[in-house]
């Protein structure tokens, strides 16, 4: 991943290291708990869209997240729609950086008989993943190492940013596999925001 080209950063910050704000996208058009009993096929189909779909019109971020973020922030997001459009909302218009590093780690369904709503065939399907069901998609040790690879690159990037704030828009799962990683490079939690949409966790170097 590239770094940012710097503007003009206050003096007081040189040498410093920013901090590293991870954000959950704002609810999207498709949301995995909606949708009729389907089979694994049909759910299948259905998560391909979701991976698609934009942000839900009329979405707008938290104001105390938009406070924590100032002009200076370089911000990143996966290469999802839904994540691209956090980020555009958190950046107030300036430049975002999509990097599929970020990407949501997939939801492969097993082949079994029944039909569910998508909010237990999510359940089922990451159940599944953990245990070395990848349906032709990314394996859950691949993930782990790219969770671990994104998380150093989010590291380096807040060393050498001179003050400035890393933000990345990106996804429950996948957010969620970043975190012992970062803590492992000496950083510590020191905002913890839980899981939904629009929920961030700020990290600072210890």
């Amino acid at each position: 991943m590239e770094s940012a080209v710097k503007p003009n950063i206050p003096t007081e910050r040189a040498g410093r290291t920013g901090r590293i704000i991870i954000v959950r996208h704002g609810r999207p058009q498709v949301i995995p708990k909606e949708g009729p009993p389907m089979g694994w096929r049909d759910y299948k189909a259905w998560w391909d869209r979701y991976e698609l779909s934009s942000l839900k019109e009329g979405q707008c971020p938290p104001e105390a997240l938009l406070k924590e973020i100032d002009d200076h922030a370089i911000i990143l997001s996966s290469a999802r729609p839904r994540a691209i459009q956090t980020a555009g909302h958190l950046g107030r218009g300036r430049e975002v950086k999509p990097d599929a590093l970020f990407n949501e780690a997939p939801l492969p369904p097993p082949r079994i008989a029944g039909r569910m709503r998508p909010k237990n065939w999510n359940k089922i399907a990451r159940l599944a993943w953990m245990f070395g069901h990848s349906g032709g998609q990314e394996p859950v040790g691949e993930a782990r190492r790219r969770a671990a690879h994104a998380a150093g690159e989010l590291v380096k990037m807040a060393q050498e940013s001179d003050g400035r704030d890393i933000v990345l828009a990106a996804h429950g799962w996948f957010n969620r596999m970043l975190r012992p990683h970062i803590k492992r490079r000496g950083w510590t939690c020191v905002y913890n925001g839980g899981d939904k949409y629009w929920s961030y966790r700020i990290y600072q170097k210890k």
